[in-house]
């Protein structure tokens, strides 16, 4: 776990030394929530139906926006094939990895969405709905798009391949996340659709890991 750690502080180290890596998101789902309304027009009422799934469409792409470089900048300078010969557990490693993603990506886009909601005229009694799923969604989005990423990390132009090969596996989560707001919107519960994010976030922190592992290996092999 120590190792773990010290993966991960290097990680978000050099995110922060790269900050537009970390402002490319921001500034992408800024932008496409802006012009949502010049597409579907200025009235309130419009803006507030569709907000959720808005909302969660944007974050899904902004994800997906960042997916393709959680491996490749230790791929080309060798750092990642020396990880792969360490004695270090692969599994706590790779988390570090997709930890590190996640915290500068899925997680900021969830603490800054209520800023975009307002824009959108969504409820106020959703927006903690809105949080509490994009935070919970976003994991699972870093997770499986750390299976694509690591898939394609030897190829020079892998951003679309990533997409093609992860965007099937998003739906679900864009399906769950946006009804949870959806559903919190008219004043129904949304706690089972929060569950089932919760329950694929569970299956993902499992599964996900070993897959990137055997996927880097294959990569790198290759």
């Amino acid at each position: 776990m120590a190792f773990c750690a010290r993966l991960l502080r290097r990680q978000l180290v050099l995110a922060l030394r790269r900050p537009v890596d970390i402002g490319n998101p921001l500034l992408f789902f800024a932008m496409v929530v802006a012009l949502f309304p010049l597409g579907l027009g200025p009235a309130p009422g419009t803006l507030a139906t569709f907000a959720p799934g808005i909302l969660w469409i944007v974050a899904l792409l902004a994800n997906l926006l960042t997916a393709d470089n959680l491996f490749r900048g230790d791929f080309d300078d060798g750092s990642l094939e020396q990880l792969l010969l360490s004695p270090q557990p692969l599994y706590t490693s790779v988390l570090a990895y997709v930890l590190s993603q996640w915290l500068v990506t899925g997680a900021l886009l969830a603490l800054l969405s209520p800023l975009f909601a307002l824009m959108l005229n969504l409820a106020p009694g959703a927006i903690p709905t809105l949080v509490c799923s994009l935070l919970l969604g976003s994991g699972v989005l870093s997770l499986v798009g750390g299976i694509g990423a690591a898939l394609t990390v030897g190829l020079r132009r892998g951003g679309m391949l990533v997409a093609l090969l992860i965007l099937p596996f998003y739906m679900p989560v864009l399906i769950f996340g946006s009804a949870a707001v959806q559903a919190a919107v008219i004043g129904a519960p949304a706690g089972a659709h929060l569950a089932i994010l919760g329950a694929m976030l569970c299956l993902a922190l499992a599964l996900a890991p070993l897959a990137i592992g055997a996927a880097l290996r294959i990569s790198v092999d290759a």
